[in-house]
């Protein structure tokens, strides 16, 4: 493993670290004796929900965005994303004073949308599926000239998202075991490289949806999958490993915790019924996971006693948030006429 090459190290996440401190939230770490009882462990959440722009994407961001140097920041900057990310370079272009030019699926979250715009992005619709997204991309990128960010497959975008690891163990030292959500993999390999530099016994543990579990795929057999089609109430979480993310996930992720929607769902439920937190699908995985029996049969879960999840996004619509976790009292309701 020594002699390998990754697209992010320790180097470039401290440098990172250092070049988006002025702009990011220190984000708080939240705890809950109720969910300890529940979990039968010590939990901390960090609450990348309160980021700048809702999510951790706006870590790798403003990485990518404060990395270009004039000439490349003069001609804005071109990505394609369902949602946080592009928010997330929207509001980080703001902030330097250059375009952002974001393709956006027809069918993302309109909460999202309203994100980009707000923060001053240029929103172009595409198809929602991958080709249509990346012509329109590419059509932007020859004529404008600006500069391709992808959502997780760049070095600089997983160098950002790993500076959450150094805040996270710098405010709870004893942690032992982490869990991230996993998708195309930015978080999850930058925390994991960031982590494992600090402390080298450290366990991560990445939560994915059952109906968008290619990272478990790969990593039981060894070689990276890309499926067809995915089917999750976790809309941040349907995209796939690239050729940077996935050698890290292979090498420095322990292992991949799979989980249903009705446990997202309900994890959904625990963050505001306990811990007063709105947290989206994507956000909620962590939960769902150190909850879960699959989490408990599997080796990592006897000797873990301090865990730390990672509240990936905050951003969910709240018609969809009240539909999704609370049917049962919705449909009283109407029952009952009230």
């Amino acid at each position: 493993m020594e002699d390998k090459k990754y697209a992010a190290d320790i180097e470039s996440i401290t440098k990172a670290h250092a070049l988006i401190k002025p702009y990011v939230h220190r984000t708080p770490v939240l705890s809950s004796e109720t969910l300890n009882s529940m979990a039968g462990k010590t939990l901390f959440f960090k609450c990348e929900c309160f980021q700048k722009g809702g999510a951790f994407k706006f870590r790798g961001a403003s990485n990518a965005i404060f990395s270009l140097d004039e000439e490349q920041a003069a001609k804005g900057v071109v990505t394609h994303s369902s949602g946080n990310h592009a928010a997330a370079l929207a509001l980080a272009a703001k902030l330097r004073g250059i375009p952002a030019y974001v393709v956006v699926p027809k069918t993302a979250p309109k909460c999202k949308i309203e994100n980009v715009k707000r923060y001053g992005g240029q929103v172009i619709p595409s198809e929602t599926n991958m080709q249509s997204r990346q012509e329109t991309a590419n059509k932007l990128l020859h004529e404008t000239g600006a500069v391709l960010i992808p959502s997780s497959n760049d070095a600089r975008i997983i160098s950002g998202q790993g500076t959450v690891s150094l805040e996270f163990l710098d405010q709870v030292p004893q942690l032992d075991t982490l869990i991230v959500p996993i998708s195309g993999g930015g978080l999850a390999s930058g925390v994991a490289i960031g982590a494992k530099s600090i402390n080298p016994a450290i366990r991560v543990l990445a939560a994915e949806p059952k109906g968008a579990d290619d990272a478990a795929q790969s990593k039981a057999s060894g070689r990276l999958i890309t499926l067809r089609q995915t089917n999750t109430i976790a809309d941040g979480l349907r995209a796939s490993l690239g050729d940077l993310t996935w050698p890290i996930v292979r090498d420095f992720v322990d292992d991949i915790i799979i989980v249903e929607d009705k446990e997202i769902i309900q994890a959904m439920r625990y963050c505001y019924e306990i811990l007063k937190v709105a947290i989206e699908p994507s956000g909620a995985i962590g939960l769902a996971a150190v909850l879960s029996d699959k989490f408990k049969q599997n080796p990592v879960w006897k000797d873990s006693r301090n865990i730390g999840i990672v509240f990936s996004g905050g951003n969910v619509d709240l018609g969809c948030y009240a539909r999704s976790c609370f049917p049962l009292e919705e449909s009283n309701d109407k029952k009952s006429g009230s």
